[in-house]
C-alpha cells in the first residue's frame, strides 16, 4: 500500500512540475531523483502548491493545516532550496522554481551531507546526458530560450563599449543587483562526482537579486559585493568561460560561467548544432584574413566547436549558424585578426521573467496553466480546457507567438 501511495505522490509532483513551460519529462530516473530530493509527504504537499508565488496563509489553506504547521514545512523546504522564499511587496512569499535553472541545480551548488550527492550526480547524468529528453525539452521545447549568452566585454572596441546596451553586459547585471551570491558550479560539481570534470574554476556560479538572497540565507551561496563579483567575471574571462545567464533584460537571476565540456547548455550546443540551446549575443566574430596566420588557437578554444578550416585548410571559417557570439575566440587571437561586429538580425530579449514565462507558455500552448492557476474550481478547469483547445489551433498559436506579441504588445502590457 505504501508503495502505491509513494508512486502517487511523486507522480502528482511530476505533474505539478510539468504545469510550467520548463518542466521535466517523466521517466524512472526522474522519479528516483525526486525520491532523493523530496520525502513522500513533501512530494504530496508540494504537488498541491500554486505556480505563482504564494503566502504561508495560502499554503495552510491548500493543505488544510494550521499556519504554524504550514510555516514549518515551507521553511524546511526553503532551507534545502527546494522552495525559494523572498519578500514581495513587503510580504513573505514562497515559490517552487522550475527544475532548471532551479531546484535540481541548487542541490549541487554546495557540498551537502544530508543526501548522497554522488548518487544524485549519477542520476542527473543519466537523466540529462543519456536519456536526453529533458535536455531537449529544456533547451529546444520553445522558440524563446531560458538562457542567453553575454558577450565578453573585454574584447569590445571602444565604439562598441559605448554603443552596447546595458542589459547586454554582465558587468551591468552585477553592478545593479540588490543581492549577489556566489555558489559552486552545478555542472562541474556534477561532473566531478562522475570523474569527468575539467580544471575550470568551481566556485564561480553567480546568482542575483531575490534568488541570491534566498540562496545566501540558506547557505547555498556566499554573499559578495559587486567589486568581488566583477573580479570573478574577469577570472572567468581569463579561464575562457562563456557567460550564460537568464534570458531577460531586467532583474536577471543568474549568470553561469560555462565550459564546453561540463556545461549542459554548451554540451547541447555541440551536440545539436544550430538549434541554439541558449540565445546568442547580438554579436558575431569576423576574421581579417590578411592578418590571420592560421595558428588554430581560435578553433581549439571555441567552446562549442563553431570554428573550422576552409576546404584548403588555409584559413579558419566561422559557422555563423552555430556561433553564440561570446567572443572567447576574439580574446584568444594572438594577432588581433578577429573582431566582433553586430549581427544583421536583432535578438529579442524578454523584459523580465514573467514576460519570458508567458511567451514560453504561449509557444507551448500552456497559457491556461498560468491563467487558471487554482485547479480547485470546476469553472477554472473548464475554461482551462477550452483555452488549451483554442491555443492548439495553428493560426491562433502562430498569432499568439508572433514577434509583435513577444516584443511589443506583451512587453508593454507586463510593464503596467
Amino acid at each position: 500500500m505504501s508503495h502505491i501511495v509513494a508512486k502517487s505522490a511523486y507522480k502528482s509532483l511530476e505533474e505539478r512540475i510539468n504545469r510550467l513551460p520548463l518542466g521535466a519529462p517523466p521517466s524512472q530516473t526522474l522519479y528516483q531523483i525526486l525520491g532523493l530530493l523530496f520525502s513522500e509527504k513533501e512530494a504530496s504537499l508540494v504537488a498541491q502548491l500554486p505556480i505563482k508565488p504564494f503566502t504561508i496563509k495560502k499554503a495552510s489553506q491548500i493543505w488544510n493545516v494550521s499556519y504554524k504547521e504550514a510555516l514549518q514545512v515551507l521553511d524546511t523546504l526553503a532551507g534545502r532550496c527546494i522552495l525559494l522564499d523572498m519578500e514581495i511587496d513587503g510580504d513573505k512569499r514562497y515559490l517552487l522554481p522550475p527544475p532548471m535553472a532551479g531546484f535540481l541545480e541548487f542541490s549541487l551548488m554546495r557540498v551537502r551531507n544530508d543526501l548522497d550527492q554522488t548518487l544524485l550526480a549519477e542520476l542527473y547524468h543519466q537523466y540529462l546526458n543519456v536519456e536526453e529528453d529533458f535536455v531537449k525539452e529544456l533547451f529546444f521545447g520553445t522558440e524563446t530560450r531560458l538562457g542567453r549568452t553575454f558577450v565578453n566585454e573585454s574584447v569590445l572596441s571602444t565604439d562598441q563599449t559605448v554603443q552596447i546596451l546595458d542589459f547586454e553586459k554582465a558587468s551591468h547585471v552585477i553592478a545593479t543587483a540588490s543581492h549577489i551570491g556566489i555558489s559552486m558550479c552545478y555542472c562541474r560539481h556534477k561532473a566531478a562526482h562522475i570523474g569527468e570534470n575539467c580544471d575550470a574554476p568551481m566556485d564561480i556560479c553567480m546568482t542575483f537579486n531575490g534568488t541570491a538572497d534566498s540562496l545566501i540565507r540558506h547557505s547555498y551561496a556566499n554573499r559578495v559585493e559587486a567589486s568581488e563579483c566583477l573580479e570573478l567575471l574577469h577570472k572567468a574571462y581569463e579561464s575562457n568561460l562563456v557567460q550564460c545567464g537568464e534570458n531577460v533584460r531586467n532583474n536577471v537571476s543568474f549568470i553561469c560561467n560555462c565550459c564546453g565540456c561540463c556545461c549542459e547548455a554548451l554540451v547541447a550546443a555541440k551536440k545539436f548544432g544550430n538549434l541554439h540551446p541558449v540565445e546568442t549575443t547580438n554579436y558575431i566574430p569576423k576574421i581579417n584574413n590578411e592578418v590571420c596566420i592560421n595558428c588554430g588557437k581560435c578553433e581549439k578554444i571555441c567552446p562549442i566547436e563553431a570554428i573550422g578550416q576552409n576546404d584548403a585548410g588555409e584559413l579558419p571559417i566561422i559557422n555563423k549558424d552555430i556561433c553564440l557570439g561570446c567572443g572567447v575566440c576574439v580574446r584568444a587571437c594572438p594577432k588581433k585578426a578577429m573582431f566582433l561586429e553586430r549581427r544583421d538580425k536583432k535578438i529579442i530579449t524578454p523584459a523580465n521573467s514573467v514576460h519570458r514565462t508567458v511567451v514560453m507558455a504561449i509557444e507551448k500552448g500552456m497559457l491556461q496553466e498560468l491563467i487558471f492557476d487554482n485547479k480547485a474550481l470546476l469553472s477554472h478547469r473548464a475554461m482551462a480546457a477550452i483555452l488549451s483547445a483554442i491555443l492548439k489551433l495553428s493560426p491562433v498559436q502562430k498569432l499568439m507567438a508572433s514577434q509583435q506579441m513577444k516584443s511589443v504588445y506583451l512587453d508593454k502590457l507586463l510593464s503596467k
